[in-house]
């Protein structure tokens, strides 16, 4: 998108005389507002225009669902997926009686061995090893998957070392683990070097905006430390990061000045239109997610995992969701939206949107709560 094309859509929004209040899920977000996804779902999941439009239909009746299912479930709550080909959320319990309870809410209950807060006190105890050196770098994330009633452990193929071994074994003293190799390559975050003219950048680092909130916008914590000062795509001063956080998260935020303004919009580049952000209500595991970046723009996927630790080579960040979407360098601090509900910022992953890859984000919603921010939304 041409530097004119992103001063219109911000004046446009003015001159319409939008109002952008706070609004962080005020109202559950409907497929009838997702209409930029279709062709993309289409391209990415190689679905008719008819199975893309009943798949948005049924993920949005999903996320609508999903947290008075898991009221219903209550102690037995043992987590909760889309089922892709049923179409339906799947909450897992511990328990009949919750069963009952949340197939009440219109959601499919299965019976697992363990529930969610099991499950992520096992991922904290695996996290603790990692804190004391005990993970080595051929172990690239690990995360509580409640289909599995465990807890996955990404390993790099082809890397069983002494440490490896070690490592596996402490791990599974801890409780179930399940171990993955399957595509797995180690996770860089998704900075780069200045290559001109594309949305801001903090000394020779390009990053993307993530999403516009009262007086700034956040991003990815690796892109730049408090007090940083940060200039937008024409070099002109932009602001500076009012918070920012890595290793340990993958979050920031910078407060905007020098004239510049921010609205809720996130850019489609073409591919599809520009999307307005009407609230951030968090999508389940299995659902669709587009990520809107400055070097590789609009691509989409699935979000694969939630409450997963990354092990980068900088150190631990907690609390990722996991995706299928790819990215490249300049991608970080990107946006992470489902419809018209903010997800997150991209952080970093592996492979690129040729080949393919993995990305993960950071929670758009514990970025606000960290910080007291308030989204700003259409």
């Amino acid at each position: 998108m041409t530097t004119l094309t992103k001063l219109g859509v911000a004046a446009a929004l003015a001159m319409s005389g939008l109002v952008v209040a706070p609004a962080a899920q005020a109202a559950p977000p409907s497929a009838q507002l997702s209409p930029g996804l279709v062709s993309s779902m289409r391209a990415a999941f190689g679905l008719t225009e008819h199975q893309a439009l009943a798949r948005i239909d049924q993920e949005s009746k999903a996320t609508r669902q999903a947290p008075s299912a898991r009221a219903a479930a209550g102690s037995s709550f043992g987590g909760s997926w889309f089922d892709q080909d049923k179409g339906v959320l799947v909450v897992g319990v511990t328990d009949a009686a919750a069963a009952e309870r949340v197939r009440a809410t219109g959601a499919e209950a299965r019976l697992v061995d363990r529930t969610a807060g099991e499950l992520d006190r096992l991922k904290d105890r695996v996290d603790a090893l990692s804190a004391a050196g005990k993970v080595p770098s051929a172990v690239t994330s690990w995360h509580p998957d409640p289909r599995s009633g465990a807890v996955v452990v990404d390993v790099q193929p082809g890397v069983q070392t002494a440490q490896v071994t070690e490592f596996l074994a402490d791990a599974r003293e801890l409780g179930p683990i399940e171990v993955n190799t399957k595509g797995v390559t180690a996770p860089v975050p998704f900075a780069a070097g200045t290559v001109g003219g594309d949305p801001y950048y903090t000394g020779n680092v390009r990053c993307s905006i993530g999403f516009s909130v009262h007086g700034g916008y956040v991003t990815a914590g690796h892109c730049g430390r408090t007090g940083a000062q940060v200039y937008g795509w024409d070099r002109s001063w932009q602001g500076q990061f009012a918070g920012s956080s890595f290793p340990g998260n993958d979050y920031a935020w910078v407060r905007t000045g020098g004239g510049w303004w921010n609205v809720p919009v996130v850019l489609g580049w073409g591919t599809v239109p520009d999307r307005l952000v009407r609230g951030s209500w968090e999508a389940p595991v299995g659902t669709s997610v587009c990520r809107s970046g400055s070097t590789t723009r609009w691509h989409c996927g699935v979000i694969q995992s939630r409450n997963e630790t990354i092990h980068y080579a900088q150190g631990d960040v907690h609390q990722m969701a996991g995706t299928s979407v790819c990215a490249e360098g300049g991608d970080s601090g990107g946006s992470f939206i489902t419809g018209d509900q903010a997800q997150g910022v991209t952080s970093g992953g592996y492979g690129n949107c040729s080949s393919g890859g993995r990305t993960w984000f950071q929670p758009i919603n514990e970025i606000l709560s960290t910080y007291g921010l308030a989204l700003l939304t259409a």
